[in-house]
C-alpha cells in the first residue's frame, strides 16, 4: 500500500470530480430528442336538473264579484339548469285532479278543495294566454350552465260556482333532455 498525503488526494479526488462533471456534459451535448402530440379529449354531456318548488299562486279567487267576469291571472315560475348551449323541454302534467276529457295534449286541469270541489284553472308558455304549457309538446329551455327562470303563466276561468274553501293542485314539472 502506498501513502498518499492528503494534499494528493484532495487533487486526485478533485481530478476526478471534473472528469466525472465533464463526462455528464458530454453526454448531454450529444443527446437526441424525439416528440410526440399526445391526443387529449373530453366529451360534455347534456344534464338539466328543474325545480318547480316556487309554484303558481293565485291568490283569492271572488266568484260573485272580482271573478265573476274577469279571469283571474297570475305568474309564477319554475328553474332549470341545463348544459350551456343545450336545448331542453319542459313539460308540465295535467295535475293530481284532472278533469275527464284531459290528456297530455290538452289537460283540464282543477284545484282542489276537501274531497269534491274542484276549481279549472289553466297553464300557459305565454303572457298572452295563446298556448297551454302541456304534457306532449311542453316549451323550451336553452341551458346557459346557470339557473334560467321560466315564467308559467296562470288563468282561473271567471264565473265558476264553488264554495268557500281553499283549493291546490300538484303539477309535474320535468325537463327532457
Amino acid at each position: 500500500m502506498q501513502n498518499y498525503s492528503k494534499s494528493a488526494f484532495s487533487k486526485a479526488a478533485v481530478i476526478a470530480a471534473f472528469a466525472v462533471a465533464g463526462s455528464f456534459s458530454a453526454g448531454m451535448a450529444n443527446a437526441a430528442t424525439a416528440t410526440s402530440n399526445l391526443p387529449v379529449s373530453a366529451t360534455v354531456s347534456a344534464s338539466c336538473t328543474i325545480d318547480a318548488s316556487a309554484g303558481v299562486a293565485f291568490g283569492t279567487y271572488d266568484p260573485i264579484v272580482a271573478n265573476a267576469s274577469t279571469d283571474l291571472t297570475t305568474t309564477g315560475s319554475l328553474s332549470t339548469t341545463c348544459t350551456n348551449g343545450f336545448d331542453a323541454t319542459v313539460t308540465l302534467g295535467q295535475g293530481d285532479n284532472a278533469d275527464s276529457g284531459s290528456s297530455d295534449a290538452a289537460p283540464l286541469r282543477r284545484m282542489l278543495s276537501g274531497t269534491t270541489d274542484f276549481l279549472s284553472y289553466q297553464l300557459y308558455t305565454d303572457a298572452g294566454h295563446a298556448t297551454t304549457w302541456d304534457n306532449s309538446t311542453g316549451a323550451t329551455v336553452t341551458g346557459t350552465g346557470a339557473a334560467v327562470t321560466t315564467n308559467v303563466y296562470g288563468v282561473v276561468t271567471a264565473g265558476q260556482n264553488v264554495p268557500v274553501g281553499s283549493y291546490a293542485d300538484t303539477v309535474l314539472a320535468t325537463v327532457s333532455f
